[in-house]
């Protein structure tokens, strides 16, 4: 089963995965897709306030928010990764469940990157969002490292990000019952 609609003038079949026996969501996968991923840059940086920096979490925000720096002109973005890797140093942590991982995760900050976002103003970037739990996460992230949030934006809000007003998307992506129809 997939799930046809246009995202930034494009148009993409996602396809319907299962959740559980109830419910199934339509997966928007933007690895590989250099020109979805530049034309949801380019449209998502029409709506962004002012910003300093982009932050995103591993690891599908990472070719977006790469366009968007670079389309920007800012240059730098900063990863709140999944693990802690051998370089990083001073790290800040914060616990997520997410949607579509089994178990919680936690996410980290290099300390570097934390000491980077003191008193920056940060637009917080993902491809999808869906409970809001990532993108809390990254938001005491953020806000742990001292840094000021001006935004949050994604390309598509599904299931309880539809309607919030405290977030910017290009689309609503619907939840799907069994039979690959829309909640």
């Amino acid at each position: 089963m997939e799930y046809k609609m246009t995202i930034a003038g494009l148009e993409r079949k996602l396809p319907l995965c299962p959740i559980n026996e109830k419910l199934y969501i339509g997966a928007f996968i933007m690895f590989g897709d250099t020109e979805l991923t530049e034309a949801c840059a380019v449209e998502l940086l029409k709506k962004a306030p002012d910003f300093d920096v982009l932050v995103t979490a591993e690891s599908k925000g990472i070719p977006l928010v790469c366009s968007m720096a670079r389309l920007s002109g800012k240059g730098k973005y900063v990863l709140a990764r999944k693990s802690v890797k051998l370089y990083m140093k001073d790290v800040v942590s914060c616990v997520v469940k997410s949607i579509t991982t089994a178990a919680d995760q936690v996410l980290y900050l290099d300390g570097s990157d934390a000491e980077y976002l003191k008193g920056k103003k940060v637009l917080i970037v993902d491809d999808v969002i869906s409970t809001g739990a990532s993108l809390l996460a990254i938001e005491k992230l953020v806000e742990m490292s001292g840094g000021n949030i001006v935004g949050k934006m994604a390309v598509l809000a599904e299931g309880d990000a539809i309607g919030r007003d405290d977030i910017i998307v290009l689309a609503d992506l619907p939840l799907f019952h069994p039979d690959g129809t829309p909640m």
